[in-house]
């Protein structure tokens, strides 16, 4: 390096822009046998090398001191002794001393788009560089002309600690001394325009708890997992077959300790998997835990994407939530937010000074409904970030799946918009995030077997749980939301109206088995003004109450698999509040205990059926009985396998109905198991009782056989056949 390049970098340095500090600072050949050790220290009186004891000589006019001496004389690896203005000592070795740290198949493999592992080298890690202990910094920001950590260490000043930029825009800085716990951003310095950015980082794994926002260095997890029994029953089971009913919960407002307070994962864990244990579900689907700065977003606008939120607790405390769940057979999944994110100034956008992570014409990169960002799937690094995401969760949380948050707007280019642009071949389909929800799903089922990617998917897009060899999106399940729209508009009506509008909860068997269908009433439901599930129902008091047994009875008797959010278990009668817990106290009363009661019967109805869950997803695990007797208002439907049959009726009007005839195929003998209406459930206790009830052979509805019986007002009823 001439003199000109020299005081050209100097003065870089100096000014906070230079993007390669390593060619100006730190230990660098002069001759044969001489070098020279250059740093960058505006608040030092007097500089010393500690190893040789050699004060190093200040540049004039600046904050640079050097020295110049024999090679041999000085450790490849070298502290630094300074005091400052103040006289205060410091010694710490010199990041400028170190050579790069990462590899050239990491970025590699980052570039490509192809590290499911990215969180392992990008981010903040706590590690030995040459034996000596510090941490090192990376994060990816092509379009930055200067990038430094900075933190409570150096006073937030940018211009200590820049970092070296390395090919694919990714930079890195291993920084001596530092520990677990210090307080970290990145400061960006634009190279075009010149602005300065002070950014959280992307792929840290713990948070400052809100409202500050700085990221957390973490350890590498020690935690000890006792949860292999589990991991090889998932592994191993035949999900499609098996029973599943989710428990959709907000982990801040489930239950708060006094004066409002948040819960410990350590502590929701046990309350939670005691509470969901006596009522029978089995998972737990959590909405986003991920780091978010705005509570009144309920974890949607994420700006933490790798880190568990602080709100309560720890990542290892996360840890302990999961492991405790799994250890008592209780899996736990993640709501997952891959279609947008916030436009918080720590966060994603605008990361390096331009459109990083986001599209940069807002017709492609804007939610206008939700004033968010959509990512840039064509890019191979913004589509490495999300799936690496979701392999972090998988693997370092032991997650049993993720639930894939607003996929129809990512589906389609025209979601919710008037100006869009048209793709390649002029339509309206998102091929790059397609692609991306295709890779994503055979990625994570052929690197985690057992695990499961649920789709809240809207629209009639075909194929959105048919393998992606198929054609299809290869997603696990997929939300049944035109079923949840159809029965709640249905129900909404006067029982003297719903005769008109039968079709509503006939139609959804029309294609009940064209995906593989998850049956949702979720925290979408009961939010914006829509009201409580139970003030859905019409009617007086008994009548709601009723009407809302009658609604879960026809729920788990539906083929799908189930999932219900906190607090429509037992009829919470307000609206769900995410600031506050839920109303636990109205269990008091009996005809909210009685529908907390209904619930719990049938999730272990359902689980210890096999003719109720076997054939979820296949015809034969489902018969219409009458499903045309729309004058009365009557549902009739047999569940079934190859060992048992059961006939579920519904009387979806406040009319007891005594020696109702239905027509059936085969004579038989019947008995009553289940029924809403009973004095259990706070109902009228009519019913047919433990009486065996027999066919006769009456011709009825075009059938042989007919049973004579009596339906409940508003209620379901389950008769096994012996």
């Amino acid at each position: 390096m001439n003199r000109s390049e020299l005081k050209t970098g100097l003065q870089r340095i100096t000014e906070a822009r230079h993007h390669d500090p390593f060619s100006i600072l730190g230990r660098h050949r002069e001759g044969k046998n001489r070098d020279v050790v250059r740093v960058w220290l505006p608040n030092a009186e007097t500089v010393m090398l500690v190893e040789n004891k050699q004060i190093m000589k200040r540049l004039p006019g600046s904050d640079f001191f050097e020295w110049k001496g024999r090679s041999s004389t000085l450790p490849a690896r070298y502290q630094v002794h300074w005091t400052d203005v103040q006289g205060q000592q410091h010694t710490h070795y010199d990041p400028y001393c170190f050579p790069p740290q990462l590899t050239d198949f990491d970025r590699h493999l980052f570039a490509e788009g192809k590290h499911w592992h990215a969180y392992r080298f990008l981010g903040a890690h706590s590690c030995q560089a040459d034996g000596i202990d510090g941490v090192l910094f990376s994060v990816w920001a092509p379009n930055a002309e200067r990038v430094s950590v900075v933190g409570d260490f150096n006073q937030w000043d940018g211009r200590y600690y820049p970092m070296r930029m390395r090919d694919g825009g990714v930079w890195e800085l291993f920084i001596p001394a530092l520990t677990i716990g210090t307080l970290y951003k990145y400061e960006i310095r634009n190279r075009d325009s010149g602005e300065i950015l002070l950014k959280a980082d992307p792929y840290a794994q713990h948070c400052e708890m809100r409202p500050n926002t700085a990221s957390i260095v973490t350890e590498g997890s020690g935690y000890q997992w006792q949860d292999t029994k589990w991991l090889q029953k998932r592994k191993a089971r035949d999900w499609l077959h098996a029973p599943m009913s989710i428990y959709e919960v907000h982990l801040g407002s489930w239950q708060q300790g006094e004066n409002g307070t948040f819960l410990n994962y350590r502590e929701l864990a046990h309350r939670l998997v005691d509470y969901v244990k006596d009522m029978g579900f089995s998972h737990i689907e959590l909405l986003p835990i991920t780091e978010h700065p705005f509570d009144g977003s309920w974890g949607y606008q994420t700006t933490g994407y790798y880190a568990p939120t602080s709100r309560y607790g720890t990542p290892e405390d996360f840890r302990y939530f999961v492991d405790y769940c799994h250890q008592h057979e209780i899996g736990v999944f993640l709501d997952w937010v891959p279609a947008h994110f916030p436009k918080d100034a720590h966060g994603l956008a605008r990361f390096d000074g331009t459109a990083l992570y986001e599209h940069a014409d807002p017709r492609q990169g804007e939610h206008l409904d939700w004033s968010t960002l959509i990512y840039n799937y064509s890019r191979n690094e913004v589509k490495n970030f999300l799936l690496s995401n979701a392999f972090f969760w998988l693997e370092e949380f032991h997650l049993d799946g993720l639930r894939v948050d607003a996929v129809a707007s990512m589906l389609y280019l025209d979601y919710s918009r008037e100006d869009w642009i048209p793709n390649k071949f002029g339509g309206r389909e998102n091929l790059e995030a397609i692609e991306f929800m295709r890779e994503l799903n055979t990625v994570s089922h052929g690197e985690h077997p057992g695990t499961l990617i649920m789709a809240e998917e809207s629209t009639s897009w075909p194929q959105v749980t048919r393998p992606t060899y198929l054609g299809g999106l290869g997603f696990s399940m997929k939300w049944n939301m035109g079923w949840m729209n159809d029965t709640l508009s249905y129900m909404n009506n006067n029982p003297v109206y719903r005769k008109y509008h039968h079709e509503m909860l006939t139609f959804s068997m029309l294609y009940a088995f064209t995906e593989n269908f998850l049956l949702p009433f979720s925290h979408d439901e009961v939010v914006h003004g829509k009201g409580s599930m139970l003030n859905k129902m019409p009617g007086d008091e008994w009548q709601r109450f009723a009407n809302l047994r009658l609604l879960y009875t026809y729920m788990f008797t539906h083929p799908g698999k189930k999932l219900l959010f906190m607090g429509t278990e037992f009829a919470q009668g307000q609206e769900w509040n995410a600031a506050a817990a839920l109303d636990w106290y109205v269990l008091d009363y009996p005809l909210h205990q009685g529908v907390k009661s209904l619930v719990k019967d049938l999730n272990h109805l359902y689980h210890n059926t096999p003719a109720l869950h076997q054939f979820e997803f296949e015809w034969q695990g489902f018969d219409w009985v009458n499903c045309h007797d729309a004058e009365q208002s009557v549902l009739s439907y047999l569940r079934k396998n190859d060992e048992e049959s059961f006939l579920v009726i519904l009387n979806m009007t406040p009319e007891p109905r005594e020696a109702y005839r239905l027509g059936l195929e085969e004579g038989a003998r019947y008995q009553e198991i289940f029924n809403s209406d009973s004095e259990y459930y706070s109902g009228s206790n009519m019913g047919n009782g433990q009486h065996i009830l027999e066919t006769e052979a009456v011709a009825w509805a075009d059938h042989p056989h007919s049973l004579c019986l009596t339906l409940p007002p508003l209620a379901g009823i389950i008769l096994r056949r012996i």
